[in-house]
Parts: structure tokens; C-alpha cells; sequence
């Protein structure tokens, strides 16, 4: 990591510590914390990292924002910060500028196709849009007679159908129906992956926000089981405890391990590379997995404690299991891999693997 990404890393931290504490949303029990926070980020210029200068952004580079994101997901951040920095990105790679104020994009789902009519019109259904209703503005991915393109696109115009994920975020359903863009454009090349140049990324983000997550829910783990005491001793004492930490520490370094390496994959090479495909997908599968073990033994070791309101476990784990099927589940990817080594062949297994 760069001097400057590390200064980047560092400001983020230091923001959400200060004004995305967990413990201290979970005391105040309501949304008071959210303004100031936004208010901030766009002070700094986090929420935009990923758009240039000339569309309204700070112009960071992806490992920048990458390791923004990361730190959002040791926040449990409830608010759209790595939806914001993905829009950002969108349209800068169509070469529209970043309207001010929090952003989402659609569509998350493998399954959900939107189109352009020949008006420039959008039309379709996006599921489970994460914070739709909390934002102003939403960054679509469109298909129309010219190929894929971006549209900045009015919350207001759309129809939207509430909905909530696991941890109580918004996640939308939004009916597009001949909706007029504010701006579209045709989005730049990716040799032939323009279509799925919004899932990959997306995966990419939600791998690192789960690798930041899991970490944060280790510390917790091993914090509590050296202040819980049992049988006049503290349970990090006992053979079983330690053997669930061992086993979360491992799932949690192969998460971080995934996660980084398919964010520099994507920092140092174009969507049309096979590694880039290979490189995200193996993250989103191994911090996906990771997910399910990691949650169950966090809980394991804190016992009933962890299921309350009144502790901040929930938030973690509640948002690593949303995350975990945002921008294709692990059958998707699995499935996606298969096809890229089927189509490759055998001989080209190894060699593919071994340059990485």
C-alpha cells in the first residue's frame, strides 16, 4: 500500500471512528448519526474517491477506494457510502459527472436486466437495490440497440416498493417505466464485458466490505472471550473457545486475502481479462463462505449476549449475511468459473491458476 493510500485508508478510519461508532448508534437507537457523517465524507471528498476531477470527484485511485470501502465494513456502515463510491465510478467510465449528495446503482441482481428504448427511455425492474429509498439518485446499467449504457436517474421518477435486508437497510425493488434519464451515455469498452462490468465490481466492493466486517467481528470474538468468565476463568481459556477462534482467524485471513487480491487484479489490469473474472469471482465465493462460518462461530463464542439489541455483533453479522448474496450469491460465481475453465480447457487450468 502506497504512502498516499494508506493517508486515504487512515482519514476513513479516523471519520467512521469518530462518527460511525457502533456502540454508540446501537445506544442512540436512531438516525441522528447519519447527516453529520455524510456531511463529512463529502467534506473530504470519500463519498466520490472514484470519480475524476473534471466529473466532480476527488480523482483516488481504485486502491484508495478499495480500502475506504474495507473500512465501511469494519464500521457495519449502515449508510451508502460504498453504493456512492461504485455510482461514481460508473459514470466516470461513461464520462458523466457525480451529482452532489449519497448515490445507488441497479441492478444488483444476476437476473435483473434493465433496457434503453429508442427515446433514451429506461425500462425494467431492479430488486433489492440497496438504500434506493434513501437516496436521490440511482446509476444504472441499461442495455440498449448501441450496447450497454449509464443513466443518472431521478429516485423520484422511478416506483419504488420498500423493502429491508437482514440488518433493517433499505433494500428496494424499483419499477423503471419509461423513466427519462438527467444524463446517459454509452459506457466505455470492456472488451466485451459491458454487461457484467457492474456485477464484477460490485462483487469486488462487497468482497472487501465483508473482509473488513469479519475482521472487526474476530477482535470483538476474542475481546469477549478474554473478559467472559466461566467456572472462575476466562473462556479464552478453554480448548473448545480457542479452537473456534483458530478457525475464525483462518476464515477471516483467507476472506482479506481473496478480497485484496482481486482489488489490485482490478487496479492493474482491464474487465476483459480473464484473471479479472477468475480474481473476483474466487473472492466473492472464499469471503462468502467465510461468512457463513465466520457468523456462526461469532455468535458460538458470545453466547446469547450477541443476539441482543444492546450489542453491536448483530450489526456486523446481520449485514455480512446481506452482503454475501448482493451482486451474485457463491452458486453464481461458482457457476461463472466453471464456464470460464469449461471454455478455456484443461490444459489451460494450470497455467491460468499458476498466474495468479
Amino acid at each position: 500500500m502506497s504512502a498516499s493510500e494508506t493517508l486515504v485508508v487512515e482519514t476513513a478510519a479516523r471519520v467512521l471512528a469518530d462518527l460511525a461508532d457502533p456502540q454508540t448508534i446501537v445506544q442512540k437507537r436512531d438516525d441522528a448519526w447519519k447527516a453529520p457523517l455524510w456531511s463529512s465524507l463529502q467534506e473530504i471528498g470519500l463519498d466520490l474517491a472514484w470519480a475524476s476531477e473534471t466529473a466532480g470527484g476527488a480523482g483516488a485511485s481504485l486502491g484508495d477506494g478499495f480500502g475506504i470501502i474495507r473500512e465501511a465494513g469494519r464500521a457495519a456502515l449502515g449508510v451508502p457510502l460504498a453504493e456512492t463510491l461504485l455510482a461514481g465510478w460508473l459514470l466516470d467510465r461513461a464520462g458523466l459527472t457525480a451529482p452532489g449528495g449519497p448515490m445507488t446503482v441497479a441492478p444488483v441482481r444476476p437476473k435483473d436486466h434493465l433496457t434503453l428504448d429508442k427515446t433514451g427511455r429506461v425500462n425494467g425492474q431492479a430488486r433489492m437495490v440497496p438504500f434506493a429509498s434513501d437516496v436521490e439518485h440511482l446509476v444504472v446499467l441499461a442495455t440498449g440497440d448501441e450496447g450497454p449504457s449509464v443513466a443518472l436517474v431521478r429516485t423520484a421518477d422511478c416506483k419504488l416498493k420498500p423493502g429491508k435486508s437482514l440488518a433493517s437497510d433499505a433494500r428496494d425493488t424499483v419499477e423503471f417505466a419509461n423513466v427519462l434519464p438527467v444524463h446517459r451515455a454509452r459506457l466505455k469498452e470492456s472488451g466485451g464485458r459491458e454487461k457484467d462490468v457492474l456485477l464484477l465490481m460490485g462483487a469486488a466492493v462487497r468482497a472487501q466490505q465483508i473482509a473488513g466486517a469479519l475482521d472487526r467481528i474476530l477482535e470483538l470474538s476474542v475481546h469477549y472471550s478474554q473478559q467472559r468468565v466461566a467456572f472462575e476463568k476466562p473462556i479464552s481459556k478453554f480448548q473448545a473457545i480457542q479452537h473456534s477462534l483458530a478457525r475464525l482467524g483462518g476464515e477471516v485471513a483467507a476472506a482479506a486475502s481473496a478480497a485484496a487480491s482481486a482489488a489490485d487484479t482490478i487496479a492493474n489490469t482491464s474487465f476483459d481479462d480473464d484473471a479479472a473474472l477468475l480474481e473476483v469471482a474466487a473472492a466473492k465465493i472464499r469471503c462468502s463462505e467465510a461468512v457463513e462460518v465466520g457468523t456462526g462461530i461469532a455468535h458460538q463464542v458470545h453466547g446469547a449476549i450477541g443476539f441482543t439489541d444492546e450489542h453491536i455483533l448483530h450489526r456486523f453479522t446481520l449485514r455480512l449475511l446481506s452482503w454475501r448474496d448482493e451482486f451474485g450469491d457463491e452458486t453464481f460465481w461458482s457457476l461463472k468459473l466453471g464456464e470460464l475453465i469449461t471454455a478455456r480447457g484443461a490444459r489451460e487450468l494450470w497455467p491460468l491458476l499458476a498466474s495468479r
